[in-house]
């Protein structure tokens, strides 16, 4: 188990302002709002001006649903802080998860260890961590990340995540 996914778990949650809708039970997708600048293989960077701040945040983005479970989705969220001093990968996956469990990962068949949830918003709930440079690294050079949740202690579900474009997509956040 990498520490970079575990024990690197950001303590305080902050609002990068690219508002987040998870329309929780139903089918339909993991939504975003925010201005497209740029598509980066299977990633979207969105940018929007978060109330208050006096600079534009910009994430590469990705939405994905389970395979055999289309209300089960999630969106796959990196972006730079607004002081530039840490990046952060960011998952915000529907209400119902088992939160105890956290969250799992898993690239091109590498446990990368789990997180806890660091909250929970109407829309879903979130677990986030600072990317650290071998975490940046194993992303950069894989092809599949799995993220699993758990509907229960024993069950969980693994959501594939393309890391088609990250690299790019990394490289052109500002």
């Amino acid at each position: 188990m990498t520490h970079s996914f575990t024990a690197l778990l950001s303590p305080i949650l902050r609002v990068v302002g690219l508002a987040l809708v998870i329309l929780g039970t139903s089918n339909a997708p993991v939504l975003s709002q925010g201005v497209v600048r740029s598509q980066h293989g299977d990633w979207q960077m969105s940018c929007d001006t978060p109330p208050g701040a006096s600079s534009e945040q910009c994430a590469i983005i990705q939405n994905v649903t389970a395979e055999n479970q289309p209300n089960v989705g999630l969106s796959v969220i990196v972006l730079k802080t607004a002081d530039q001093q840490s990046r952060l990968l960011r998952v915000l996956v529907p209400l119902g998860v088992l939160l105890p469990n956290g969250l799992g990962l898993n690239v091109d068949g590498q446990d990368m260890g789990r997180v806890a949830f660091v909250r929970c918003l109407p829309n879903g709930c979130i677990a986030e961590v600072v990317m650290d440079d071998t975490l940046i690294s194993v992303l950069s050079n894989g092809q599949t990340a799995i993220f699993v949740v758990f509907k229960t202690p024993e069950e969980g579900i693994g959501i594939p995540v393309s890391l088609r474009g990250f690299t790019a997509g990394f490289a052109a956040l500002p």
